[in-house]
């Protein structure tokens, strides 16, 4: 079963902001990976994308999100009726697209805090599609943030996540655990606010008491304002976090589309059987 067609674009512009998916082809190098993914994600819904390893599922992510090493052959990614192909990484999470790596980057001698801070501002400031691309010769207006304003948000969402007052002052992800990472990783998605948020197997590496921490974050995040996808191979996230959508990829396209208990099947029969009704083998490791 494949999803559902897309509505039109023009659609999205009065009601929830939604990402669509058509027919969409990437590639690295010589190498094709998404073979037309359709997809349509709305605020307030949280989809959760699964399939066996090599099947295209953080390529995805990574497409939507504008990482240069892969190549869009065909297709058109859309948000709130915007094309994301056209527009930079940073003008795609300036709309409130956001990407919860699944392997974070340290960056040494910049602290939790200051990256935080910053990356609000950004998102804040935000991005006009229709604001003109010539150059006016005079340096941009930067919306800053009173760094009282900053302290309570800041405080506010640590809360909510249970993190530590010290985990602020620390440099990005340097000599932080697994769970620490994606906990750090949830904490920029609860301060940036975005309006649809992509995690890409946020629960790889994670003991079963930091899966739930992060996952207990990411609940208390949802509402009608945030979209989610979570990406991930197993169903173990999903006991915490319940997917309205759940969709199955293989080879580059989304071969299945089901409800929350689709996920549940999928745990007690593997993958196989689904591919082998769809006509396609197990894919090897990426």
């Amino acid at each position: 079963m494949e999803t559902t067609t897309a509505t039109d674009p023009a659609e999205t512009q009065t009601g929830a902001a939604q990402l669509i998916i058509r027919d969409l082809h990437a590639r690295i190098e010589d190498k094709e990976i998404l073979r037309g993914v359709n997809l349509t994600v709305s605020q307030g819904e949280t989809h959760a994308l699964m399939g066996p390893n090599g099947s295209g599922k953080s390529t995805l992510a990574n497409v939507i999100m504008g990482h240069p090493r892969y190549e869009v052959t065909q297709g058109e990614v859309l948000f709130n009726g915007i094309n994301l192909l056209d527009l930079s990484p940073d003008k795609r999470a300036r709309l409130g697209v956001f990407l919860a790596f699944q392997y974070p980057s340290s960056v040494p001698g910049v602290t939790v805090a200051n990256f935080l801070r910053r990356a609000v501002e950004a998102r804040r400031e935000g991005f006009d599609p229709n604001a003109s691309g010539e150059p006016t010769g005079q340096a941009p207006k930067r919306k800053g943030m009173p760094p009282a304003e900053f302290r309570k948000l800041l405080t506010e969402k640590m809360k909510i996540l249970k993190v530590d007052n010290t985990f602020i002052t620390r440099y990005i992800n340097e000599g932080f655990s697994g769970g620490e990472k994606k906990r750090a990783e949830i904490l920029q998605m609860a301060m940036l606010e975005p309006r649809l948020a992509i995690l890409d197997e946020t629960d790889s590496g994670l003991d079963i008491d930091a899966l739930r921490v992060v996952s207990d974050g990411v609940n208390a995040l949802r509402g009608p304002n945030l979209g989610v996808l979570i990406i991930t191979h197993y169903q173990r996230i999903l006991n915490y976090i319940t997917p309205d959508v759940v969709h199955v990829m293989s080879h580059g396209r989304i071969i299945k589309t089901g409800g929350p208990d689709f996920a549940m099947e999928l745990e007690q029969k593997g993958y196989e059987w689904l591919l082998k009704e769809a006509g396609e083998e197990v894919p090897e490791e990426e």
